[in-house]
C-alpha cells in the first residue's frame, strides 16, 4: 500500500470521528460525570470497535454484518441501556467533585470499555463508514498483512488524537465546578448527553 492510501484513510477517519455522534456524546457525558481517567477506557472500547469493522471490511466480510443483524441489534441495545443507566445514576446521584481524583476500579474500567465497544458496534455512522465509504477511499483488496497492521495503528492514533481533546475539555469543565449546585447541573448535563447518545443509537439504523 502507498503512503497516499494510508494518508487518505487517516484523513477520512479523522473527519468521520470529529463529526459529533453518539460516540462523542457518550464520551463527553462520561467525562463530565466521572472525569478524564475513567473516560479513557470508553475511548479504547470505541477504537476497538472501529478495528473490528475495519477487519470485516478488509476481509470482505460485509455480509457478516447483515447475517448477524440480530446480534448487532442486541449489542446496540445493550450499549444504549448502559448509557441510560449511567444517565440515571448521574441525574439522581451525581458524583462528588472529590471522587473525580480517585482512580477507576477494575470493574468500572471494564464496564466503560464494554460500553464504548457497544456504542461503536451499534453506531450506524461507523457501519456506513467502514462498509460503504472506506471501499471508495482505498482499494481494500490491495491491503497486505503489514498494511493491515499499519491501518490498525492509524485507527488508534487518529481516534485518540481526535477524541481525547473532547474528553480533556469535558473533564476540565467538570473540575472548574466546585459549587454543589453547579456540580449538580453539570452531572445532569452529563445525564442528558448520555441519554441523547442512547436515543441516537436506538433511533438510527
Amino acid at each position: 500500500m502507498s503512503l497516499t492510501a494510508f494518508l487518505a484513510y487517516a484523513i477520512a477517519l479523522g473527519i468521520a470521528a470529529a463529526i459529533p455522534g453518539p460516540g462523542v456524546a457518550a464520551l463527553v457525558g462520561r467525562a463530565l460525570g466521572t472525569g478524564f481517567a475513567r473516560s479513557v477506557p470508553m475511548l479504547l472500547g470505541l477504537a476497538v470497535g472501529d478495528v473490528i469493522y475495519l477487519t470485516l471490511a478488509i476481509a470482505g466480510l460485509a455480509f457478516i454484518a447483515k447475517a448477524f443483524a440480530t446480534a448487532f441489534l442486541v449489542i446496540k441495545l445493550a450499549g444504549a441501556a448502559y448509557l441510560l443507566w449511567l444517565a440515571w445514576r448521574f441525574w439522581t446521584q451525581g458524583i462528588a467533585i472529590q471522587e473525580v481524583e480517585k482512580s477507576a476500579g477494575r470493574r468500572d474500567g471494564i464496564a466503560s470499555f464494554l460500553a464504548g465497544l457497544a456504542v461503536t458496534l451499534g453506531n450506524p455512522k461507523t457501519i456506513v463508514f467502514y462498509m460503504a465509504i472506506l471501499p471508495a477511499v482505498m482499494d481494500l483488496g490491495a491491503v497486505t498483512l503489514a498494511g493491515y497492521g499499519v491501518l490498525v495503528l492509524l485507527t488508534f492514533l487518529v481516534l485518540f488524537a481526535v477524541l481525547l481533546p473532547y474528553i480533556a475539555l469535558a473533564a476540565r469543565a467538570r473540575m472548574v465546578f466546585t459549587d454543589p449546585r453547579a456540580l449538580r447541573r453539570l452531572n445532569r448535563s452529563a445525564a442528558l448527553a448520555m441519554t441523547g447518545a442512547a436515543g441516537w443509537i436506538v433511533a438510527r439504523g
